[in-house]
């Protein structure tokens, strides 16, 4: 059984900074691409980043320069930097992992629970 959990969201002020982990634990055996989404209300879920085991990264237009993501395999977590906070930011951002279980399985994506994140004066 694989879980990611997600945590660091909250209540921010526009302009300020917020950091999301997202921890995978469970029964895995390569953990390869990971991503940050995200869902605002009446929204469809959209990527908000993403990167593969080598640390490449990919970002949607509305947050490149501002938010940043990176890894660390051995702790098999992820992370968000989210800088200059906007209030149209605001949403439950969720982790997604691409993970093997065993050597000899395809990979398939897991979902965290979700964590929000509210831009608000």
């Amino acid at each position: 059984q694989v879980q990611l959990v997600e945590s660091g969201g909250g209540l921010v002020q526009p302009g300020g900074s917020l950091t999301l982990s997202c921890a995978a634990s469970g029964n895995i055996f390569r953990i390869n691409a990971m991503g940050w989404y995200r869902q605002a209300p009446g929204k469809q879920r959209e990527l908000v980043a993403s990167i593969t085991r080598g640390a490449s990264t990919n970002y949607a237009d509305s947050v490149k320069g501002r938010f940043a993501i990176s890894r660390d395999n051995a702790k098999n977590t992820a992370y968000l930097q989210m800088n200059s906070l906007k209030p149209e930011d605001t949403a439950t951002y969720y982790c997604n992992g691409d993970i093997m279980v065993s050597a000899l399985t395809t990979s398939r994506g897991y979902w965290g629970q979700g964590t929000q994140v509210t831009v608000s004066s």
